[in-house]
């Protein structure tokens, strides 16, 4: 037996009524956020990895949080490594405001629908969430439609990721990884962008890295996502450095200090490396193995 001939399951003007009535529920009890569409640099087909990818836009969008309880997940654990957050969240959000805000006609985004590896910045929380599943069909074809994405996401973990998205309280997480300060001697008319890059030669091997901010009234220049030429670890030391301006010249300042930023002043490496010298031998090439 067929289905009933006087209900039609595939009526255009109840589909749409049925998903403005979702779009209107999600601006109601959902939050906004930022959708921040993930940028490969340059993967590795070989290994399949990628290099730190970059974050350069920004969408905000409505998406209901249905957490209601709180965050899902294995909550803060405390490691003898340090405290790992593992907190995970899931956001509902509307295809037809998705494809009207993040996919339009003007910006980037060529993907059909939100992508795992994509972040969305939560301002209730000041959180970053990387996607990492995304379920399109659930609920499972109302009126013959599928009107919503669930976006099943974890607490993001930064990784010297570029943050370009043009919100003051994204980009500036960049200042939670590792970073140097430099101490400027002639502040006055300064002249570097934030986010251009900042370059030293030391012994033939020029050193980078990203201008990320900069205190007028310390005259200290704080430099990211650091590296060098020729794939070895180097930084910046006391000397002159140079970017460019906002019109294409070139500046050269000199700075006379280097120093890390808060986030490394409190961590312990050389209390762990002096401890270790009470029952480690480093004098041996192979402490661990058998002795000679």
């Amino acid at each position: 037996m067929a289905t009933n001939l006087y209900f039609n399951q595939n009526s255009k003007a109840e589909q749409s009524l049925y998903e403005d009535i979702i779009i209107e529920s999600l601006q109601i009890y959902g939050q906004d956020v930022y959708y921040i569409p993930r940028d490969i640099v340059n993967k590795d087909t070989i290994f399949g990895d990628d290099v730190p990818s970059t974050f350069n836009s920004s969408y905000k969008i409505e998406m209901y949080i249905e957490n209601v309880e709180g965050f899902d997940g294995d909550g803060d654990l405390f490691t003898k490594f340090g405290i790992e957050i593992r907190d995970q969240a899931t956001f509902i959000v509307a295809r037809k405001r998705w494809t009207q805000t993040v996919r339009r006609h003007d910006n980037e985004i060529d993907s059909i629908r939100p992508r795992e590896g994509d972040l969305i910045y939560l301002t209730l929380s000041k959180g970053l969430f990387q996607i990492m599943s995304v379920e399109h069909e659930q609920p499972f074809y109302q009126l013959s439609k599928l009107p919503t994405y669930k976006l099943r996401c974890e607490k993001f973990e930064y990784n010297d990721e570029d943050l370009d998205t043009g919100i003051a309280d994204i980009d500036n997480i960049e200042l939670s990884g590792y970073t140097l300060q430099l101490s400027l001697v002639d502040s006055s008319d300064i002249g570097f962008i934030i986010g251009n890059q900042l370059t030293q030669i030391l012994s033939g091997v020029t050193v980078t890295g990203e201008i990320a901010a900069y205190d007028n009234v310390t005259n200290i220049i704080t430099v990211a996502h650091i590296g060098s030429d020729d794939s070895k670890f180097h930084t910046f030391t006391a000397g002159t450095v140079n970017s460019l301006d906002a019109i294409g010249n070139t500046l050269t300042r000199t700075v006379t200090a280097v120093g890390e930023n808060l986030a490394q002043a409190s961590a312990q490496n050389d209390d762990f490396s002096s401890a270790g010298l009470d029952f480690i031998d480093f004098s041996e090439t192979n402490p661990f193995g058998d002795p000679n």
